[in-house]
């Protein structure tokens, strides 16, 4: 694999990232055997890593320092994923006021695997990672579908697969109509996301237009992912099919084309999350600023005098069965716990659909139907094809020379920031439309489907790459080398629910994402399908595939069966992309919304909801940076306000 890069800077050393303690913590190699002894000797002699030490030491770990009645705070932040860092560093830039962030997780920096950009679903299973389940999904043959979601600061931008792509400008004018308020309309709202862009030029891509990007914000962002060339011969084989180019997908012109993906990766290599980039040492040092981990908010805190309903501070705890801790807030109590836990925490307070609250005899505060509703998530669907070239499988390795190679690899991304390890994994993609001409003639595409994009140049379908392929978020690696092709629908018209399984803040709500219940949804992905079965026929892509190989786990045969055939295999192969959004969404009351223009939820004063449950609608590519400019915007609203207090 060719990795592109001549000349790096080299990183510090080694211990960089592991010093002689964080060794001597881990498991002695001498008592290992084998591959898998190996690879455990390995993570615990990498994840070990104390080079965050003096990072960790300002986070405070020890609820009671400030969980006291007496203790009051201008904001209680509740998470700190992608948007609460974002509200903590902004809100805090004013000493005059004083920010409290609870996180129910550590730091995602101190972790290895979050900095290393191929490493992230190593994580999927611990205790780092929200390990949810939806409910069993009628569309999806009756499965679960799993959800991991980022336990820890930073959120799902430390656990991500770092692809910089916002949406279509279409989609936030859609926003600025739902709510009413241009504020939110791309011409306007397009500056929260150059404020927290610093894009990075880099010598392959000099076509991308520098007086439309970002450069002074916290989020680094740029072309420093590794791309295999089979992911680069895929955007020729699009061009040829009839999908242009296009050298930025995050500008005014549209996000319709295909490019390798900007990502949310430095210079160094290393993945920029919400957490790296916003919670520097010296925002970390602000007097006015206390970051708690490893607490979880259970309720939020709420008074009614006369007829209004305030919120007045929120209460959180160590463990399930440990003590009870408060916190009092002057002005806002902001949730940004994201679209799985911010409607539960509300539902938890008392805040929802009556009936729900009813349901598990808890008192209802504010009833507010459209808490929990308008759950809207990406599906996915894979295609796996036989590579001719060796790849970077190892990454998971599978026998003792797949252990050797992992350890090379490791070496030479901390001596070189070159190799296997700069992947960001989703490295080619394009973004289209279901009914273009083009790419999906009347004569061989006769139905009529609707449009559910937010514009005429909005795209509902992405088709992206990734180097290798595999099964279950990465649990299973193929035995062979293989190269992926994936479509997502992005404009789904299927919607569901959240709803509480108990009263227990410790246990996971009820997801009902209601997968596929719309047949269009189906028959839009199984245009996907079809052309990616074009595309990977393609040259230059087809001299990289061995399209002869008639291996079952392939899927080289799959374009001979029809499209009933084929709308059984998106049922049976869908999965989430990680995107679940609008469950408190910024919409009219009169239309099930739960928060206003400036995210206030209807009915209780002093309370706001800030991270993805917000959108109005999903929006057409990647939520992370949707999520970013959110933040970006709601503290300056509140900067405003302030000021005329």
């Amino acid at each position: 694999m060719n990795y592109g890069y001549s000349q790096e800077p080299i990183l510090h050393s080694l211990s960089r990232s592991c010093d002689a303690r964080s060794l001597s913590d881990g498991p002695s190699l001498s008592r290992t055997t084998g591959s898998r002894g190996l690879l455990r000797w390995l993570w615990g002699y990498f994840s070990r890593s104390s080079c965050f030490k003096g990072r960790k030491s300002k986070l405070i770990q020890d609820a009671s320092k400030v969980g006291n009645n007496e203790e009051e705070y201008d904001y209680v932040i509740v998470g700190g994923g992608t948007a609460g860092c974002v509200l903590a560093a902004r809100l805090s830039e004013d000493p005059s006021v004083k920010v409290l962030l609870i996180e129910a997780g550590g730091s995602g920096q101190a972790l290895l695997f979050t900095r290393i950009p191929v490493a992230f679903s190593l994580l999927f299973h611990t205790k780092h990672v929200w390990q949810f389940y939806t409910e069993p999904q009628a569309g999806a043959n009756g499965r679960q579908k799993f959800w991991p979601r980022g336990k820890m600061l930073g959120g799902c931008s430390s656990i991500n697969a770092q692809m910089a792509q916002f949406g279509a400008p279409g989609d936030f004018d859609r926003w600025a109509e739902i709510i009413g308020d241009d504020a939110w309309k791309w011409e306007n709202f397009q500056n929260y996301f150059k404020k927290f862009e610093r894009y990075t030029p880099h010598p392959d891509y000099p076509d991308v237009d520098l007086s439309l990007k970002g450069k002074d914000g916290p989020m680094r962002i740029g072309y420093f992912s590794d791309v295999s060339q089979v992911s680069k011969d895929f955007i020729k084989a699009c061009n040829k099919v009839g999908i242009p180019y296009s050298p930025d997908f995050n500008t005014s012109k549209g996000t319709l084309g295909v490019n390798k993906i900007m990502t949310y990766i430095d210079e160094t290599r290393s993945r920029v999350s919400s957490e790296s980039a916003y919670f520097t040492k010296d925002v970390l040092s602000r007097s006015n600023l206390r970051v708690v981990i490893n607490a979880t908010v259970t309720k939020i805190l709420t008074e009614k005098v006369g007829d209004e309903i305030k919120a007045i501070g929120v209460e959180f705890a160590k463990s399930k069965d440990g003590p009870r801790y408060r916190v009092k807030s002057k002005r806002d109590v902001i949730i940004s716990a994201g679209a799985v836990h911010s409607p539960q925490i509300l539902l938890l307070s008392g805040i929802g659909p009556g009936a729900e609250l009813n349901k598990h005899n808890i008192p209802v505060v504010h009833d507010l139907p459209g808490v929990g509703d308008n759950l809207i998530d990406h599906p996915v669907v894979d295609v796996y094809f036989r590579n001719k070239n060796h790849t970077a499988k190892f990454v998971k390795p599978q026998g003792p020379l797949d252990v050797i190679k992992l350890v090379g690899s490791i070496l030479q991304y901390y001596v070189a920031q070159q190799g296997a390890m700069t992947t960001n994994f989703g490295e080619s993609a394009a973004f289209l439309r279901s009914d273009d001409p083009e790419l999906f003639s009347e004569s061989d595409f006769p139905s009529k489907l609707n449009d559910t994009t937010s514009a005429p140049e909005s795209p509902d379908l992405e088709i992206f790459t990734t180097p290798f392929a595999y099964k279950e978020h990465g649990d299973f690696l193929f035995p062979m080398d293989t190269f992926a092709i994936h479509t997502v629908l992005l404009r789904p018209k299927s919607k569901g629910t959240l709803r509480l399984k108990s009263t227990d803040p410790w246990d996971s709500p009820s997801m009902d994402p209601n997968y596929l219940s719309e047949r269009e949804d189906v028959q839009k992905l199984v245009r996907g399908l079809r052309l990616i079965f074009k595309i990977a026929r393609e040259e230059p892509l087809a001299s990289h595939l061995i399209h002869t190989d008639t291996n079952p786990l392939l899927d080289h045969l799959l374009h001979l069966k029809s499209d009933e055939e084929l709308e059984e295999v998106v049922r049976e192969r869908v999965e989430t992309l990680y995107h679940p959004t609008s469950t408190c969404r910024m919409a009219p009351l009169s239309e099930g919304g739960v928060v206003d223009s400036h995210l206030r939820v209807y009915g209780v004063k002093g309370l706001r909801v800030c991270d993805a449950s917000v959108f109005s609608e999903i929006v057409s590519g990647h939520t992370a940076g949707a999520t970013l400019a959110t933040a970006e915007h709601l503290a300056d609203i509140i900067k405003r306000e302030n000021a005329l207090v």
